[in-house]
């Protein structure tokens, strides 16, 4: 399976935005992780089938949010994760 580091800017910080993340996730079958950077932008690792369907549901993203920007960039690193997870 494919390994991508998504990046999401716009108002996607203290607006539920990672556990929306977290959610989705689990509903695609996605494993990695999502955590707020400090620049504002929310990062996702992630691993997946889903990922297509899934990067579509970041684009909306909760009620409160505003995506204004999506990068998706594959990733060769073979490390893999058992789960989805929020990190701090």
């Amino acid at each position: 399976m494919k390994k991508y580091e998504i990046n999401i800017s716009g108002r996607v910080q203290g607006v539920g935005y990672r556990y929306f993340v977290y959610y989705q996730a689990k509903a695609y079958g996605i494993k990695g992780y999502v955590q707020n950077l400090m620049d504002g932008r929310v990062k996702v690792i992630s691993i997946g089938e889903n990922t297509k369907k899934f990067i579509g549901e970041l684009r909306k993203g909760p009620m409160m949010s505003h995506v204004s920007d999506i990068q998706v960039n594959e990733l060769s690193s073979t490390k893999e994760y058992e789960e989805f997870t929020v990190e701090y």
